[in-house]
């Protein structure tokens, strides 16, 4: 029986669908821990972001917020409780961020969605979730039909919210705390290039102060 070609096949240098490069680039780069675990590949990078640029950010999501959305509506309300911005990259100060970004992962900015600033007050969370969009979904051809799938994800922590906030990844029993600056990258596909489950992740409530963080997506084709 012929066997389908791996998604890596023709993968374009920099849009994060050939893993390989990508990770030796960010293994390489100062001040840059991998997390140990053969389920996912997740990076972590405390400093990447100074108190000054992250201030910058959050006033911008503070003037641009809206509450936050999903694309596919699975009927649970409160799924998703912050508010989110989307900052623009003609701005020098994020553009600042986009290529600041782009060199510590290697990842090409043309395969990147625009950033994302995200909101979160006391008892807002975003619930277990995965970044990809499901192959087959109703809504799939609607998010990926022109750039394709989400590769990379790369999130950075704006400020130390009080008490809560974390990002946990259940599948490794692997929390994260906020601190100011400090930048996560994962890969949402296995090596085989299919889109990895083991990436689901928790926004988990804040329970005290406010949480701020920034995302940036990555896809298989250039973000026009």
């Amino acid at each position: 029986m012929a066997t389908t070609p791996s998604p890596i096949m023709g993968a374009l240098p920099g849009s994060g669908l050939d893993a390989g490069p990508i990770v030796a680039h960010l293994a390489a780069q100062p001040g840059v821990q991998r997390v140990p675990s053969p389920k996912l590949t997740l990076f972590l990078r405390r400093g990447f972001l100074s108190p000054a640029q992250c201030a910058a950010i959050i006033e911008r999501i503070d003037a641009g917020r809206r509450p936050s959305t999903i694309s596919d509506d699975i009927g649970v309300a409160d799924f998703r409780t912050s508010e989110t911005c989307d900052l623009d990259r003609a701005d020098p100060v994020v553009d600042r961020v986009e290529q600041a970004i782009c060199a510590l992962t290697g990842l090409d900015g043309r395969f990147g969605e625009p950033i994302q600033g995200q909101r979160y007050a006391v008892g807002q969370e975003f619930r277990g979730h995965t970044d990809y969009f499901e192959p087959g979904g109703v809504d799939y051809q609607r998010y990926c039909g022109i750039a394709g799938n989400r590769t990379w994800t790369v999130m950075v922590y704006l400020n130390e919210p009080d008490a809560g906030g974390a990002t946990r990844f259940k599948t490794i029993d692997k929390i994260i705390q906020p601190e100011t600056g400090k930048l996560a990258a994962w890969n949402n596909r296995r090596p085989d290039g299919t889109p990895n489950p083991a990436t689901i992740h928790h926004g988990m409530k804040v329970r005290a102060g406010v949480k701020y963080v920034i995302t940036k997506w990555f896809r298989e084709r250039e973000w026009v």
